[in-house]
């Protein structure tokens, strides 16, 4: 048989196997997408959902409104509890993708599923989430998505899934998160409601560049580290003492030279716990111990760490 026609019935065939299983999430120019991934559970990107409720639109053209389970904006996750009578659930790879894989994106469409497909090009790749936290170990593959995709599943020959596609790049490639085992104990502990609540400062900062450009108008001496630009009230950062122009160049220790690094330390931080952080205020350091309340806090948007 020839290569072309192995490909045309692979294809065919996991269009029949997966497409029962892709759903819409949302409305309008909102629209994304999600996968059926349990009985009355939903699979899809933390940036598809608009509060606590949505509209999910299945193969079979029936539209119900599902709840939102669990949330994980920083890792752009998320749980929908809905009624999914007639759809199909997907089933799970248990074999990791590594370059060279081949792979096909499923996505819903109005005359069914479309399916394409590509290869995975690289591994370990990293992106920002909604709320501008780095995501890392991405896949990123070759197989074409049209806008509305995020959310959609991305799987083996086998119609197993490997991945979430969650963001579009330029050039014709595209990421999605692979669902490896930390994967599936993250969407495990979504499933039973357990939305993941990471400390933040609750500030928003400038990169180093722009830090060096204010200390030098003003006659200060280069430093590396983060520009706090501005500080939410009643935020952990306000509580601690922490001001508007103050420049963050350690914390938990180590050096701060750009905003990931401060991601780097929330991230070792846990419910209830502290961030030492040094500070440099004009021309004089100083060390603040941040508090965090027990829960975390997850409010707010936009780029505030």
């Amino acid at each position: 048989m020839a290569v072309t026609e192995e490909l045309a019935q692979a294809i065919s065939g996991v269009g029949e196997a997966v497409g029962g299983s892709v759903v819409r999430v949302g409305g309008g120019w909102r629209t994304g997408s999600g996968v059926v991934v349990g009985d009355g559970l939903v699979l899809t990107n933390a940036h598809n959902v608009r509060g606590d409720a949505t509209i999910v639109s299945f193969a079979d053209g029936r539209r119900a409104e599902a709840e939102l389970k669990g949330i994980d904006v920083d890792g752009d996750l998320a749980v929908l509890a809905v009624d999914t009578s007639g759809a199909s659930v997907i089933g799970w790879s248990d074999a990791a993708a590594h370059i060279g894989t081949p792979v096909f994106a499923v996505t819903g469409a109005e005359s069914g599923a479309r399916v394409t497909f590509g290869f995975v090009s690289s591994v370990a790749r990293a992106f920002r989430g909604p709320r501008g936290r780095r995501i890392s170990g991405s896949l990123e593959h070759t197989a074409p998505l049209a806008p509305g995709s995020s959310g959609s599943p991305l799987v083996d020959a086998n119609g197993k899934l490997v991945g979430l596609n969650t963001n579009r790049l330029a050039n014709g490639f595209y990421l999605a998160l692979p669902t490896d085992e930390a994967l599936r104990g993250r969407v495990a502990a979504l499933q039973r409601g357990e939305s993941a609540e990471r400390p933040r400062l609750g500030i928003g900062i400038a990169p180093s560049f722009v830090a060096h450009r204010m200390r030098r108008a003003v006659g200060l001496p280069e430093r590396d580290g983060v520009l706090v630009r501005e500080v939410e009230d009643g935020s952990p950062a306000a509580t601690a003492g922490i001001a508007e122009g103050d420049l963050i160049v350690e914390a938990a220790g180590k050096p701060i030279r750009q905003p990931d690094d401060v991601y780097d330390a929330l991230g070792g931080v846990h419910s209830g716990g502290s961030l030492s952080l040094r500070l440099v205020r004009g021309a004089e350091e100083r060390t603040l111990e941040v508090h965090f309340d027990a829960g975390g806090d997850t409010a707010g948007s936009g780029p505030v760490h």
